[in-house]
């Protein structure tokens, strides 16, 4: 089970979704929820919080926004020691074979498919978590 005082950050362009998915995360328990509009503003979250000690322990990313993708947020993060094996889940209204493919082998420990429902949300979170527990 994922602890429910751990960090998590929630990164999407639409305000709407993150609103959606921090709601679904606080109804599930989480307590410590941060946001990001882009890739960007993302990885500077990362790091600020690295910096002070205070680290982010999961993350759930828009694959398709402005200034940096997902995709490029997830290979930039995957590109540091420290987060190696932080837990992060790529949402998307993308389900192509080529696109999921590419995010696997970036690194990705789950994806969700846009719209999804809470419970599948609770699904992947825990399968993200139990992936990286075992490194």
């Amino acid at each position: 089970m994922i602890p429910r005082e751990i960090k998590v950050l929630v990164v999407d362009d639409m305000p709407t979704i993150r609103d959606l998915v921090k709601g679904q995360l606080k109804t599930m328990g989480f307590k410590n929820v941060i946001e990001a509009p882009d890739g960007e503003a993302a990885m500077n979250l990362l790091i600020q919080h690295e910096v002070s000690n205070d680290r982010v322990k999961f993350v759930i990313s828009d694959w398709n926004m402005p200034k940096m993708s997902g995709l490029e947020f997830l290979k930039q993060v995957r590109a540091m020691d420290q987060w190696k094996a932080l837990p992060f889940v790529l949402l998307t209204s993308e389900a192509e074979r080529d696109q999921v493919t590419e995010a696997i082998l970036a690194g990705v420990s789950q994806y969700i498919v846009k719209p999804f429902s809470p419970k599948s949300l609770d699904e992947k979170l825990t399968s993200a978590w139990n992936k990286h527990q075992t490194k």
